[in-house]
């Protein structure tokens, strides 16, 4: 069994900013949820943010698992202490529940479900908010604090919470338990997966194939991609599931569903920080979109799990060549280095910034994995396959294996410096061979000593393998060449981001116009703070190192010649996990002279006006939105088209309604779009009109029909507001009604806009 440990340098210190963050949080407070859904009252008022919504109980699943990690990391015996009381006050109260079943909310929504007669969307299960994604948190938690920790009484809640599932699952045939897996459902296919490898029960395997949803699973299986227009960390803990069961069934259908997966996503969708996904969701293959709400965080926690999993069928570079990246790049520049606080997007947009959870009101899903990320640094520094040590990460740090009769540590200040030092502390003769990684970055340039002497080795699959029978106080060194490069949005070679080694360098651009605190409640809030101009590169010269120069005495920091336009400026770059509490741009315009001159970018122009007037706005189909928009209806539906690129929502005999933000006494305007194509149809044997009727503050303000008015496109109507109805008021409910036998919608955006000039 291999322990590894931390050295000095920037993960460790990560680590420690995170255990921080696990010591302050109040388990009373995480639990009290908990309490409230059992009937009894919390010690302490529950945290905020989602905590008080009806995802509630997700945040003590994630604090369980980080602590739990933490613990064996740092023997800190404050977390250890903090962690057995979690674990005690969750038993006490499961045994109210004489089934067994224990969660952050109400267990009504579950009890429809086992009937088999539930409604059912993308993010709402028989009236609950993803009710499997939330309790799959306390799930996991209670598994790797007894994997971790050995607390036998974590095994018995959980053991009683999945009995609690079998037994009410029972019911639902093979048709009825898809449709229940259309609702986001999180990682329960690995739930029960772990479970069996914990006891063996085979009810317990055959509930974690059950828990693989067909619609996503089988199209990837057969090498489709369907990822478009799904809601992108939907669907990564289904596959990490399918991983597993691989390794239980060895069925190559979840082998190559998976690895299907990981390249679609790694090399279609990816940032160059190794984050994926738009408003979190994928979009068409082979784009990177930029935006504001990019790079779901949990996306790339959930990610870096599949590829570990994905390293050990395979021991390919290529797989800690991603890792490495996102690891770098994501992950570690997505932690506060002062606060410890966590994104939960990172924006590509040129000239915006991060934004951050406060410690009390933010608990989003990716506050929640981002309590996991510090305590999971260690997680792919080594690896061991038999007699074989990969050596994958270069990263200070000690490893230990078979009980400490062999230690090695690794010395290093990489990304700062281009080389590393392996020191055999004790030898083994058990384990001969060691693997180094040859990253992709350095061009298969490097140099390799052993105790001051070149050697030369056979590389594999990216690993140059040495071996022979190590002695005590062996050094191994390896130098590797780093050089600055350029990397592509996958549809525009002129938007350019820049790379030394493995480290995405930003562009550092101040804080103008900067909101006062960068540190919110709401994630959404600042999506309408005006952004810079970001200035364009101009030169003729296509290699970089002509016009981009280290700053001398400041490692891993550049600076442009005077070639940014406007005024001639000297930009500065700085690595991105540095970059905090200042606007930036990961992307950059690049072009020659001639081409500069006659560019004018008229759809940045379009889209600056319309963030200008815009006051709010709500993109249907898409979980976030919607949610913080307190959506209502009744007969509802939504989807994605293809097409338009677009999510939308319609109703049929019913309704659908958003609360949107508004300015008090200044005129508004509703900007809603439609599609072009849409028309009447043909549902249950009958026609069905699109007519509606659009009203603010229960206020009928227009009537709409739609009729394949134009065909191929989506149009915008303006709809103007009385003012009557916006004074005094910060927001309003805005609702789309279907008269009778009809259809309102499909509205693909709806928009509050501001009459005024900006």
């Amino acid at each position: 069994m291999m322990n590894v440990k931390l050295l000095d340098g920037m993960f460790k210190q990560s680590r420690e900013k995170g255990k921080e963050y696990l010591l302050y949080l109040d388990v009373d407070r995480l639990i009290a949820p908990c309490f409230e859904a059992a009937g009894k009252v919390a010690k302490k008022e529950r945290y905020g943010g989602w905590e008080k919504r009806g995802i509630s109980g997700h945040s003590i699943g994630h604090w369980l698992s980080a602590t739990a990690s933490m613990y064996v990391q740092t023997r800190d015996q404050a977390l250890k202490d903090k962690l057995d009381y979690a674990i005690s006050e969750l038993a006490e109260l499961q045994k109210l529940d004489s089934e067994g079943f224990i969660a952050g909310f109400s267990r009504e929504c579950f009890d429809k479900v086992f009937t088999g007669e539930f409604e059912v969307s993308r993010f709402n299960l028989a009236g609950g908010w993803v009710p499997w994604y939330s309790i799959h948190k306390i799930y996991a938690g209670l598994i790797d604090t007894y994997h971790l920790t050995q607390n036998k009484q974590a095994l018995e809640v959980v053991l009683k919470l999945a009995d609690w599932a079998k037994n009410g699952l029972k019911a639902l045939d093979d048709d009825q338990f898809e449709k229940m897996l259309y609702c986001e459902h999180g990682g329960m296919n690995e739930v029960f997966a772990d479970l069996y490898l914990l006891t063996g029960k085979e009810d317990y395997l055959q509930l974690a194939i059950r828990f693989c949803h067909k619609e996503v699973l089988e199209p990837l299986a057969d090498g489709i991609d369907e990822l478009e227009g799904r809601h992108a960390n939907t669907q990564i803990p289904k596959l990490i599931g399918a991983a597993k069961l691989y390794n239980i069934t060895k069925d190559e259908q979840y082998k190559k569903m998976v690895t299907f997966f990981w390249n679609q996503v790694t090399k279609h969708r990816s940032y160059v920080i190794g984050g994926n996904s738009i408003d979190e969701h994928f979009g068409p293959e082979k784009t990177n979109e930029l935006g504001i709400q990019t790079a779901e965080t949990c996306n790339t926690y959930n990610m870096l799990k599949l590829t570990e999993i994905l390293f050990s069928w395979e021991q390919k570079a290529e797989y800690m060549n991603f890792y490495e990246r996102a690891l770098y790049n994501h992950i570690l520049a997505s932690q506060d280095p002062e606060t410890g606080m966590k994104t939960y997007f990172i924006p590509t947009e040129p000239g915006h910034f991060k934004i951050y959870c406060t410690p009390d009101e933010s608990f989003w899903c990716c506050t929640g994995t981002g309590m996991e990320n510090p305590a999971r640094y260690i997680n792919s520094i080594y690896y061991q396959k038999n007699s074989d040590i990969f050596v994958n990460l270069f990263i200070s740090s000690e490893l230990a294996i078979n009980d400490g009769k062999m230690v090695i540590k690794q010395k290093t200040l990489f990304p700062e410096s281009n080389e590393t030092t392996l020191i055999m502390e004790k030898t083994d003769r058990e384990c001969q061979a060691l693997h180094v990684r040859i990253p992709d970055w350095c061009s298969s340039q490097y140099t390799v000593l052993i105790n001051d002497q070149e050697v030369e080795g056979l590389i594999k699959k990216g690993y140059l393998k040495l071996e022979r029978e190590w002695m005590q106080g062996d050094e191994i060194k390896i130098k590797w060449h780093m050089s600055l490069y350029k990397e592509s949005t996958k549809q525009d070679p002129n938007k350019v981001a820049f790379l030394y080694g493995p480290i995405v360098l930003a562009g550092a651009l101040g804080r103008e116009n900067f909101p006062e605190s960068d540190q919110l409640d709401d994630h959404l809030k600042l999506n309408h703070h005006p952004l810079i101009q970001v200035p364009t590169l101009v030169t003729p010269e296509d290699d970089i190192n002509k016009w981009i120069q280290p700053i001398e005495g400041r490692p891993l920091e550049f600076m442009t010649a005077p070639i940014a336009q406007p005024g001639n400026l000297s930009m500065r770059l700085i690595p991105f996990y540095q970059l905090h509490h200042e606007r930036y741009t990961l992307y950059w315009t690049l072009m020659n002279r001639d081409t500069y001159e006659h560019f004018i970018d008229e759809e940045k122009e379009k889209a600056d006006e319309l963030k200008a007037i815009t006051i709010d706005v709500v993109n249907p189909h898409e979980q976030q939105p919607e949610i913080e928009h307190h959506l209502k209806s009744h007969n509802s539906r939504s989807g994605y088209s293809h097409k338009a690129r677009k999510g939308w929502r319609d109703c049929i005999d019913g309704f659908f309604s958003y609360e949107m933000k508004v300015l008090k006494e200044e005129a508004m305007m509703l900007r809603v779009t439609y599609s072009g194509d849409d028309a009447p149809i043909e549902h249950q044997n009958q026609w069905y009109k699109r007519e509606f009727s659009l009203f603010v503050e229960e206020e009928m303000i227009a009537t709409q029909q739609l009729n394949h008015q134009q065909p191929g496109e989506l149009f915008t109507i303006d709809y103007e507001l009385p003012i009557s109805l916006t004074n005094d008021k910060s927001s309003v409910t805005v609702r789309f009604s279907s008269a009778p036998q009809s259809i309102a919608g499909g509205v693909y955006e709806v928009r509050m806009i501001s009459k005024k000039e900006k």
